[in-house]
């Protein structure tokens, strides 16, 4: 199983940015797909995650108006939509797949593959 997660970069306080990760190895259509970040220093923070129908939800507060999860199936791709980008947003992105359900996805014990991450750098 191979998560690939790109779309990273550094950018300006304010623009939007969309992150893509890409899997193979796995039955996409059946896998929640979930996004996480870990700015430096910092533990891995939970940004959200989308069920295999597309129903989705943003845990951080910081984010929850911000970015947007979706998913093409078609493709084995999952995105990452990231509006008004504020310096805090600096992290490196993961994305990361799971069969399971239920409050555990909105943690790292909750998710059975994972990506290797992509930077997102922002500058004031």
């Amino acid at each position: 199983v191979q998560l690939q997660a790109y779309g990273g970069g550094l950018v300006q306080a304010g623009i939007s940015l969309r992150l893509s990760c890409v899997a193979s190895g796995l039955n996409f259509d059946v896998y929640t797909m979930g996004w996480f970040r870990q700015a430096p220093g910092k533990e891995r923070e939970f940004v959200g995650f989308i069920s295999w129908s597309g129903s989705s939800t943003i845990n951080a507060n910081s984010v929850k108006d911000r970015f947007t999860i979706s998913r093409d199936n078609a493709k084995n791709t999952v995105y990452l939509q990231m509006t008004s980008l504020k310096p805090e947003d600096t992290a490196k992105y993961y994305c990361a797949a799971a069969l399971g359900s239920g409050s555990i996805l909105t943690t790292e014990r909750g998710y059975d593959y994972w990506g290797q991450g992509t930077l997102v750098t922002v500058s004031s």
